[in-house]
């Protein structure tokens, strides 16, 4: 893979010399644009709302053969967001441009856009309104990956933590994380792949990295995202997908003893398409035939993706 910046962005600042320890390489960014132009050292003010108070919103998105997968749908989100946080107009041009350019140059990678208000222009919690927003792109090298958490599933955990309920933030993925911080600090075992999170009120939510999706009597049912959660591109890519490959699916409140009755459980976001589960906490699983089937008909997708909506 390539570290080098795409063109268009000269001088583009890599990442320091990666250490020999896997995980450590993934970590590292490749690149790191702020506003359009390199990083040099700490080029964003304390005062940016986004570290202050969280104040922003974020789109991580996979890109393969140098081509960003559902970009379309990530700025579709994440307008929302800026509309529903009432930030000032923004254009989506800009970010629309810096993904394609930073995705073209390597095979696969993994593209995070980070979207604050700005920098403060007053104290306190109340925006201005003068605020001008703060664009950071980061490109990381896609992580490596072990075929089996594809092909035989995975193991997930209930989360202890439960999710607080807020709609006017349901559905964003807006940049305080720390519900998902504490719930993957439950637990240090390596072989745990996700933490399953509920409600507040003992609604199904997601996991703290991506949305869940049961099956049960061949129809396909994820939780509904309008009191908490992020609502996935991928998972609304494979609503899409079920809708093509003739399986019923929808999306409804679930709760616990929904997920005990499930058949099938399997998992999704943008890195990792389908995940399928094959141990709940105790209870032990295998990849069903929906899930097979919804991984069959997403593949082409993400190997070869088409920067567009459909």
């Amino acid at each position: 893979m390539n570290g080098k910046p795409p063109a268009g962005f000269p001088g583009a600042a890599a990442s320091s010399p990666a250490s020999s320890d896997p995980a450590s390489r993934v970590a590292l960014a490749e690149v790191t644009l702020i506003n359009g132009a390199a990083a040099q050292g700490c080029d964003v003010s304390p005062h940016d709302r986004g570290l202050q108070f969280g104040d922003g919103l974020f789109e991580t998105i996979a890109c393969r053969r140098g081509r960003p997968r559902f970009l379309a749908w990530h700025l579709e989100r994440l307008l929302l967001g800026c509309r529903r946080l009432a930030f000032p107009p923004y254009e989506l041009g800009d970010v629309r441009d810096e993904v394609r350019a930073l995705a073209r140059d390597t095979d696969a990678s993994l593209i995070k856009v980070m979207l604050t208000r700005g920098v403060a222009t007053a104290r306190g919690y109340a925006p201005s309104g003068s605020e001008t927003p703060t664009r950071i792109t980061v490109r990381y090298a896609w992580p490596s990956e072990d075929p089996a958490a594809r092909q035989d599933g995975v193991q997930v955990r209930t989360a202890a933590l439960r999710l607080g309920e807020n709609p006017a933030l349901a559905g964003l993925k807006h940049l305080n994380r720390l519900e998902q911080v504490l719930a993957r600090a439950e637990s240090r075992d390596t072989r745990i792949a996700e933490s399953l999170l509920f409600s507040a009120s003992g609604r199904l939510v997601s996991g703290t990295m991506s949305n869940v999706f049961i099956v049960r009597k061949s129809r396909v049912h994820t939780p509904r995202i309008d009191l908490c959660g992020v609502a996935g591109v991928m998972r609304r890519v494979v609503l899409g997908e079920a809708a093509h490959a003739g399986v019923a699916a929808e999306e409804c409140i679930l709760r616990a003893e929904d997920l005990a009755a499930a058949e099938e459980i399997f998992l999704t976001n943008a890195r990792i398409g389908i995940w399928p589960v094959r141990l709940l906490d105790v209870r032990e699983l295998a990849p069903g035939p929906i899930t097979r089937r919804l991984q069959e008909h997403l593949a082409p997708r993400l190997e070869d993706p088409v920067d567009a909506e459909h």
